[in-house]
C-alpha cells in the first residue's frame, strides 16, 4: 500500500460525516437512484465505507467494490457482509483497474472520481474494464453553474481543499470528462446535495450514466 493512500484523519472524519444525519438528507435516495435497474457484473470504483452496498439491486450477480484507503476498506468489507448481492472488497486504485479488459457489465463512481489523481487515466482505465455497450453509472460533485462559485472552487482546489479532504477538488468538469474518455452520455440530473441555506463549494452534484462508445 502506498503511504499516500493513507489517509487516517480524514478517514475517520469521512466515515463520521457520512452517517445516517447525511443519508437522512437524501443520500439513500441518490444512492437508490444511482444503482436501480444494474444488472450482471458491477464494479465500483472507490467504494469508500460501503454505503452503496445495502442498495444494490437483486439483479446484480457480483459487485468487486475497489477501494486504496485502509480504513475505509475495512469498513466496506463489514458492509459487505450484510449486503444483499455477493460483494468482493479489493485493494486497488482507479488509474490501474486489477481486472481484466471486458471484465464488466457496468461501474459505478460514487463520489470518487472528484478525488483521483489522475481523472482521465481512471475513466480510461473504467473504459477498458467495461465490455461492449458497458454502462457506467455516476455521482458526483463538480463544478459549479455560479461563475463566482466557480472562482472559489479554484481557489479551494489550488489550495487547501485536496489536503484536508482526502484529495477531493470542488470543481472538476467531471461530466465533460466522461465524454472524453469515449463514453456516450445518457440522461444526466443536475441539483445541489446537500442543499444548503448557504452556497457551498462541494454541493453541485450531477447523477447519470454513460455507455461505452462503439467507436
Amino acid at each position: 500500500m502506498p503511504q499516500d493512500m493513507r489517509r487516517p484523519v480524514f478517514s475517520r472524519i469521512y466515515v463520521r460525516s457520512s452517517g445516517p444525519a447525511m443519508e437522512r438528507a437524501g443520500g439513500d435516495t441518490h444512492r437508490r437512484r444511482l444503482l436501480t435497474g444494474l444488472r450482471g457484473e458491477i464494479l465500483e470504483v472507490g467504494a469508500g465505507n460501503g454505503l452503496n452496498l445495502p442498495h444494490y439491486p437483486a439483479t446484480v450477480a457480483r459487485v468487486v467494490a475497489l477501494e486504496p484507503e485502509p480504513r475505509l476498506r475495512a469498513h466496506a468489507g463489514t458492509a459487505a457482509r450484510t449486503a444483499p448481492v455477493p460483494v468482493e472488497v479489493v485493494d486497488g486504485v482507479a488509474e490501474r483497474i486489477p481486472a481484466p479488459d471486458a471484465s464488466f457489465d457496468a461501474a459505478v463512481a460514487c463520489l470518487t472520481l472528484c478525488s483521483v489523481a489522475d481523472q482521465s487515466r481512471a475513466l480510461a482505465e473504467i473504459r477498458r474494464v467495461l465490455r461492449p455497450g458497458g454502462e457506467l453509472r455516476f455521482f458526483e460533485h463538480v463544478r459549479a453553474d455560479s461563475p463566482r462559485m466557480r472562482r472559489v472552487q479554484r481557489a479551494l482546489d489550488a489550495t487547501v481543499w485536496p489536503l484536508l479532504c482526502g484529495g477531493c477538488h470542488t470543481g472538476r468538469d467531471t461530466v465533460a470528462a466522461i465524454s472524453a474518455a469515449g463514453f456516450a452520455l445518457g440522461p444526466v440530473d443536475r441539483f445541489h446535495f446537500p442543499e444548503t441555506s448557504v452556497p457551498f463549494p462541494s454541493t453541485q452534484c450531477v447523477l447519470g450514466t454513460a455507455v461505452v462508445s462503439a467507436a
